[in-house]
């Protein structure tokens, strides 16, 4: 524990060594959204070698006017579809998207009733004594 996190607002810190042994909690579960911008879309297809729209088409769901990547529901939960479960990793993680980036740091964690959810989907917050 000795690079701890820690952001303004936040009743928690963040120890990103727990991200190793994790199995990737952050990465796999219930079905969510991961959002990508139109400059994250083209950092990620270009790191796959992929052409944007060919990227659009086989990696990314759209929802209304925004684009989320896909998941593949196995063994009865949910993966991103770039969560490389043999390695436990992530498999764009230099161009992984700003909500993975800023992960667990996000606005509905600042809210301290929350904090219970955050600790359970992550091994690596330590919520401060209050």
């Amino acid at each position: 524990m000795c690079d701890m996190m820690t952001k303004e607002g936040f009743a928690f810190s963040f120890d990103p060594a727990a991200c190793h042994s994790c199995n990737g909690a952050c990465c796999r579960g219930e079905s969510g959204y991961v959002w990508v911008s139109r400059e994250e879309i083209a950092q990620i297809a270009h790191f796959l070698d992929m052409d944007v729209e060919r990227f659009k088409k086989d990696c990314l769901k759209k929802e209304n006017y925004r684009f989320s990547i896909k998941e593949i529901k196995k063994s009865g939960e949910y993966l991103c579809l770039f969560f490389d479960a043999k390695h436990n990793r992530c498999a764009i993680y230099p161009v992984r998207p700003k909500q993975c980036r800023s992960f667990p740091f996000w606005d509905r964690y600042k809210n301290k009733d929350n904090i219970k959810e955050v600790c359970k989907e992550c091994k690596g917050i330590y919520p401060h004594s209050s």
